[in-house]
């Protein structure tokens, strides 16, 4: 279920998941798993961000731009189902660990798309850097200085985009990302024309990361074995989504169900800076200015139901919501 919570972010969600479990548990996943944890992190994360910049690139009408991205794209979608067998789920992750090795047999061909991807990444940020079209339709628009940045809790690429470095990856590690080198990419431009940028050469970082796990993957199991039941705890749990930080909070109550879980997803965090950035702009800059953040409304769904009688707020369970949207539906099936 973790892992549909969203479909390009799926391999953070469930990270994320494992993590606040293994924390209730009190074990560790294995260093090999760790290193195969962060290299699909970074595959999703070249993933997404390569998704979003064709997206933007509609947005603002460079459909050839949208196109050319989307066909370069599917080299990372074709690594990730050559290590997991699937092109969005990938189902890496378990409790204790991962589900599958990367041997060291499919390293070139990982590598030789990596090649790929840098070099089409490259020309992109040149061409971002040089059309009129783009430079017109993002810079100085949907502006977010850093006080209001850091005011409103922007997080991910929108938050680095306006000059302030923070990443999760470095400032609380997890996996293996205390082991492997990387830059915190930030821009001060603080527009979308700064998002844009960001996320291009986060994918470049991206594939430096990648490298260097597969030249330093320790040997080892995969999993660690973990019990069913869960004693009573709390854990909150935080990784560095392509969107932004993402955290989870689970408590256990002794059994192999939770009591209570709860995630906070990077879009609903950066709604509030989004709602700053709009003001002022043209009608026809809100799409590109929605779209810097990179939304993914499936991640910040929620749902409250009030009591008429009191006007207070009920916290239901599965059942019991079934029951009253079958009572608001007149018991239709």
């Amino acid at each position: 279920m973790a892992e549909r919570i969203c479909g390009i972010c799926s391999d953070a969600h469930t990270t994320c998941y494992t993590q606040a479990i293994e924390d209730l548990l009190g074990i560790e996943a294995p260093p090999r798993a760790k290193y195969i944890r962060v290299i699909i992190a970074e595959l999703e994360r070249i993933h997404s961000h390569s998704l979003w910049l064709g997206i933007a690139a509609h947005e603002i009408g460079f459909d050839t731009l949208f196109m050319y991205l989307w066909r370069d794209r599917e080299t990372v979608m074709d690594m990730l189902e050559f290590i997991s067998g699937n092109r969005v789920h990938y189902a890496m992750n378990t409790i204790g660990g991962v589900r599958r090795d990367i041997p060291s047999e499919m390293t070139p061909k990982i590598k030789d798309g990596l090649d790929f991807l840098e070099k089409r990444i490259k020309y992109y940020i040149k061409t971002i850097s040089s059309d009129r079209t783009i430079q017109k339709r993002t810079v100085d628009v949907g502006i977010l200085k850093p006080k209001d940045a850091i005011e409103l809790c922007a997080v991910g690429p929108t938050l680095r985009a306006s000059g302030v470095k923070n990443d999760v990856r470095r400032d609380d590690p997890y996996a293996a990302y205390d082991e492997i080198p990387f830059n915190v990419v930030t821009h001060d431009g603080c527009d979308v024309f700064a998002r844009i940028i960001v996320r291009c050469e986060e994918m470049l970082e991206s594939i430096n990361m990648i490298r260097y796990a597969l030249d330093h993957m320790p040997a080892g199991m995969l999993r660690v074995r973990v019990p069913m039941a869960v004693e009573p705890n709390e854990a909150v749990s935080r990784v560095e989504a392509p969107r932004g930080e993402l955290i989870h909070y689970a408590r256990s109550n002794g059994t192999a169900r939770p009591e209570r879980y709860k995630v906070r997803s990077p879009t609903l965090a950066n709604i509030p800076a989004l709602c700053k950035m709009l003001m002022g702009q043209h009608v026809a800059d809100i799409p590109i200015v929605l779209a810097g953040i990179d939304p993914c409304f499936a991640c910040m769904d929620r749902l409250a139901l009030i009591d008429v009688n009191t006007g207070r707020k009920k916290i239901l369970d599965f059942n019991s919501l079934r029951e009253n949207i079958r009572r608001m539906r007149g018991n239709c099936p």
